[in-house]
């Protein structure tokens, strides 16, 4: 087994027949072009995978943000509070005046 699945003999075959067709001036350029196309291909691939690999590692590392305590304690009490009415005892006393106990 050869190439993908191709054996010597076939794979010989096709080089022959391709330089009978393209010729022997056009084979070496082919394969350049075909060379620089796959280098081209792999550095693309290991560049999407070192940018994902490296935002991966920067957005686990970073922490979460805190969360406000107090606006959820301001809303709590918002929330279980009873609304107070002044009775007549809270009334401010006004200077020279006593304050009536019941």
């Amino acid at each position: 087994m050869g190439f993908l699945g191709i054996g010597t003999g076939e794979i010989l075959l096709i080089l022959i027949l391709a330089l009978i067709i393209l010729g022997p001036g056009k084979i070496p350029e082919i394969a350049r072009t075909l060379g620089r196309t796959i280098r081209a291909i792999k550095k693309a691939s290991s560049d999407l995978t070192a940018t994902v690999t490296r935002e991966l590692e920067t957005t686990q590392s970073k922490p979460s943000p805190p969360q406000p305590k107090e606006a959820k304690t301001v809303e709590a009490s918002l929330i279980t509070s009873k609304p107070t009415i002044p009775s007549q005892d809270d009334q401010p006393t006004k200077p020279g005046e006593a304050s009536v106990t019941k």
